[in-house]
């Protein structure tokens, strides 16, 4: 009997082994496309009070139950840099979203400064939801640095919309992130370089080159992305910002925020939030890793991912961890294990 039951389980196994990738492959990307095929690029037209603006979306893969929209940082930033999703969401069967706000490099860059809002661009999210069919059944929202702003606005506004959020390095609370740059941050700095950056913010001379060349190895190469080689994805992104929207909202220095973000907090109205709710800081990033471990015990549903290894972009310098965690997440989420855990 023994060696009827291990040929049976060999030639079931043989068969799973050898039907299930090419048709499973072939309806991860079906898109039921019609006429030309864009692969995935989707312009979605955003209506505004001051005109109608298309914004770039691209698709990856075809699943009715889990389907993420990625929200860049910035802002104006681009999805260039989030392209570190597209080496493990796939093969986990994910269908996701990469996606240009409004003002950035591939989508439409209006002059209007009256758009550059965070309710505008909440609404801009909601239009793109509705235009790309993503409902409470399997929409996840993932945002990283001021994309983490950007999904936190939109949950507290559209969670019934929404069927998982994850909060990806980023502060509750604009104050809290420039207290911790300034106090924290800076001082692990040489006294002598941080002595000239602060006399060039003190001059407002931040297109002077040499802000540039103090920045990038004792800031950006310690708490942006900690590869000693940036990938190209991130180098693509940092050259396609628009700076404009960027200084707009966020300010010149990298020491907290200065624009019209600077008041922002939402530390006291996260317990609104009742979906499952995924934190993620990381030991060197520029955002405290321990008010983003707090965060998630002020949402109702919240659990924190750590990335001991990883910066701001801890999807690059801490792969393992950040993707691992995060896709856990979402599994669990799908499965009904966060709603358990809720409960309890």
């Amino acid at each position: 009997m023994k060696y009827i039951f291990y040929f049976t389980y060999v030639l079931l196994l043989f068969v799973a082994c050898n039907t299930q990738p090419s048709n499973s492959v072939k309806d991860y990307f079906n898109y039921n496309e019609t006429g030309v095929k864009t692969a995935g690029v989707k312009m979605i037209p955003i209506k505004t009070p001051v005109g109608t603006f298309n914004v770039w979306t691209k698709r990856f893969g075809n699943n009715p139950r889990i389907k993420v929209l990625l929200l860049h940082g910035g802002p104006a930033s681009t999805h260039e840099y989030l392209e570190a999703f597209e080496s493990f969401f796939p093969q986990e069967g994910f269908e996701f979203y990469e996606y240009d706000q409004l003002g950035s490099y591939y989508s439409d860059q209006p002059t209007d400064s009256s758009l550059w809002t965070i309710d505008h661009f909440v609404e801009e999210v909601e239009q793109v939801r509705v235009a790309l069919g993503l409902t409470n059944d399997n929409f996840y929202l993932y945002g990283n640095s001021w994309g983490g702003i950007l999904a936190m606005e939109y949950a507290f506004k559209y969670q019934d919309n929404l069927k998982g959020l994850i909060i990806s390095n980023m502060m509750s609370s604009c104050p809290d992130y420039g207290k911790y740059a300034n106090e924290v941050l800076s001082k692990q700095m040489k006294p002598e370089v941080l002595a000239e950056i602060r006399n060039i913010e003190a001059k407002q001379d931040f297109a002077n080159p040499r802000y540039m060349e103090l920045l990038l190895p004792n800031f950006y190469k310690e708490h942006l992305c900690r590869l000693e080689e940036w990938p190209d994805a991130v180098n693509r992104s940092f050259k396609h910002s628009n700076s404009t929207i960027y200084t707009m909202m966020q300010g010149p220095s990298e020491f907290g925020v200065g624009g019209r973000l600077v008041n922002w907090d939402r530390s006291k109205d996260l317990p609104q939030l009742k979906i499952p709710t995924l934190t993620i800081g990381a030991q060197h990033d520029t955002m405290d890793p321990k008010h983003m471990e707090w965060m998630s015990t002020q949402v109702q549903n919240g659990r924190y991912l750590f990335c001991p290894n990883g910066s701001h972009l801890s999807m690059w310098d801490d792969q393992a961890v950040f993707f691992n965690g995060l896709i856990n997440f979402i599994n669990d989420v799908d499965k009904g294990k966060m709603d358990a855990i809720a409960k309890k």
